[in-house]
């Protein structure tokens, strides 16, 4: 692209001082894998393609079902059926042709989970369970990777970084997952979509502060009680 053309495009966040030229190139330049095309996923993929990250990686396995729409923003009613991996291309593709998209229609787990978080700069985790969040935090501590961390249900959520520049990780705050099958999940409990708006788009503002060396508050996570409108950070 242009150097005229990235102004243009990108004028509006290049005028933020902290940012400049040199922090859009560093956007530019950054590989970035999204894990989970859903709630969570959804406002990461819509505000990186749009900051113009220069390679977004999406990994999902499910297709888009009718449920999914309340909150799934980047998929529509046409997507119902389809793979959501599918329906995230179209969308980065649509929103900013520049974006090189890497789609991977897998899950996440022990055969692949190394292989695949050691090509991106940062992992950003909108997965929906356990056993995920886990290993994708255990593997990032690994090949020390910079993990953005959230979750959602019903009004409340968190937020958070971990294993950055020597920060502390998921384990630190929660050392083990819980294992109660029963455990209230979305699917049980529900969850307010305009709630996966708001943390997704707390998780790729934090995302695109670690991609232009911005500061950070580090080993702290933010809960957000939307019912009561609370949000309050917590060190760790």
């Amino acid at each position: 692209m242009k150097s005229e053309d990235i102004f243009a495009r990108y004028s509006r966040q290049i005028f933020i001082e902290e940012i400049g030229l040199e922090g859009q190139r560093k956007i530019m330049n950054a590989k970035v894998l999204v894990i989970g095309a859903g709630g969570l996923g959804s406002p990461v993929i819509q505000y990186l393609a749009a900051a113009g990250v220069g390679t977004l990686s999406v990994a999902d396995f499910d297709e888009v079902e009718l449920h999914n729409l309340n909150r799934q923003i980047i998929h529509n009613e046409n997507s119902v059926g389809k793979s959501k991996v599918k329906s995230a291309e179209q969308f980065v593709k649509n929103l900013n042709h520049q974006v090189n998209f890497i789609g991977i229609e897998s899950k996440i787990d022990e055969s692949n989970a190394e292989e695949i978080i050691s090509q991106f700069d940062i992992v950003v985790d909108g997965s929906d369970n356990f056993k995920t969040r886990y290993l994708v935090n255990d593997i990032c501590v690994q090949l020390k990777k910079p993990l953005v961390y959230g979750s959602i249900l019903g009004f409340s959520g968190q937020a958070a970084i971990f294993n950055y520049n020597g920060s502390k990780n998921l384990r630190d705050i929660f050392p083990e997952p819980p294992f109660d099958e029963n455990l209230s999940d979305c699917d049980s409990l529900g969850v307010l979509g305009a709630l996966s708006g708001i943390v997704g788009s707390m998780m790729a503002n934090l995302a695109l502060k670690i991609m232009t060396d911005l500061p950070l508050q580090l080993n702290q996570i933010t809960l957000i009680d939307t019912l009561h409108w609370r949000f309050q950070t917590i060190d760790f």
